[in-house]
């Protein structure tokens, strides 16, 4: 279990932009992830090791090219199971209370669906995070097939979270929050909402 919050904190930091701070983390994350074992280890040391050689204004591009431009290929997961939908917004605050919760508030005013928060909500707080990444397996999934198809190097990185995670069941629904439910839900007509493409 620890490895596993090892790789989701790597994989966090991997995913998120790579501006100057991103490039002075990058060989601790290395330095971290060689005192592990494992196959999800060795696809984070692989785009580590790629990732050291490139110039950071490439690297700044190919991440906007790879994850702000397509659709296809966003890291906000809510965008996969709720689409462009009122839908989505209920799961958003879902997620936020989730994180308040549980004493942790994201530090860069992302969204809280953006897969790298979900990934540090789940290294710093396992009991509550994990269950979101489980939850948003499906889209996880999703993402990896769209950066394969990409031939993106990041496909690597979400292969190696999906080695943390369970095998994908049925499409998820929206995440629960029990404790603090949303105030006014919004209940869907069938057939006037769905994933815009």
């Amino acid at each position: 279990m620890n490895r596993h919050r090892a790789v989701h904190q790597a994989t966090a930091l991997l995913l998120s932009y790579p501006d100057p701070v991103w490039a002075e983390r990058l060989p601790q994350v290395a330095a971290a992830l060689t005192q592990l074992k494992g196959s999800d280890v060795e696809l984070l040391l692989g785009f580590c090791g790629e990732a050291a050689s490139a110039p950071l204004l490439d690297l700044a591009s190919r991440y906007v090219i790879t994850f702000d431009r397509s659709r296809r290929r966003t890291l906000h997961l809510s965008h996969y199971t709720d689409g462009d939908t009122r839908r989505r917004g209920a799961s958003l605050a879902a997620l936020k209370s989730r994180y308040r919760a549980h004493g942790w508030e994201p530090d860069d005013g992302e969204l809280p669906d953006f897969l790298p928060v979900v990934l540090e909500f789940a290294a710093r707080c396992p009991q509550a995070g994990i269950p979101v990444l489980h939850h948003y397996r499906g889209a996880v999934d999703l993402l990896a097939r769209a950066l394969a198809d990409y031939r993106s190097p990041y496909a690597d990185v979400l292969r190696a979270l999906q080695h943390t995670l369970p095998a994908a069941g049925p499409q998820p629904a929206p995440v629960p929050n029990e404790a603090t439910p949303v105030p006014f839900p919004i209940r869907a007509t069938p057939g006037d909402e769905g994933v815009r493409r």
